[in-house]
């Protein structure tokens, strides 16, 4: 990957850091990729708990065997066009979300976005969440996540997030 796909833009007053994925599927299959543990695990991490409690623990398995859990809060589940909710404060506190939208039958847009909070290192988040949705793209093609190099991503596109920031 040469180019970043992220924008930052004001949500709510609030900058947002907001990359967009496509899709030929439906939203449903694409919210289950994105909700479902087990389908989760395949591309970034799974979720333990009951989410009907409004939250869930939630492991990173792409990165280390034994990263620690982070505690999640769900704030907003409407299956299957917007979810958002919070990490806990020691694991960073962000507030990720993301929305789907069918532009025609099988063919679904995902907006996915990470409110940005004074001295994020931005030039460290974009480039880790473009990586991430770039293996759930591979998944969903039934491609192997680890031909998605972390080293196309970072450090080679920190320079470009980190002017999209500036310029904000």
């Amino acid at each position: 990957m040469t180019d970043i796909t992220g924008t930052v833009t004001k949500i709510d007053g609030h900058a947002n850091l907001v990359i967009l994925r496509r899709f030929a599927a439906t939203a449903d299959e694409v919210w289950r990729e994105l909700t479902e543990s087990a389908l989760l695990e395949r591309w970034i991490g799974r979720w333990e708990g009951d989410p009907r409690s409004g939250h869930v623990t939630f492991y990173m398995t792409a990165e280390a065997e034994d990263a620690p859990p982070a505690e999640y809060t769900i704030h907003e589940c409407d299956r299957p066009r917007r979810f958002a909710g919070d990490t806990a404060p020691d694991a960073g506190g962000w507030h990720l979300w993301f929305e789907l939208a069918e532009d025609s039958p099988g063919d679904t847009v995902l907006t996915f976005g990470q409110r940005l909070d004074v001295g994020d290192d931005v030039g460290s988040i974009g480039p880790g969440w473009e990586y991430y949705l770039d293996r759930l793209v591979a998944a969903r093609a039934g491609v192997d996540v680890a031909t998605v190099d972390w080293d196309d991503y970072f450090p080679a596109l920190q320079p470009a997030y980190e002017r999209l920031v500036a310029a904000d």
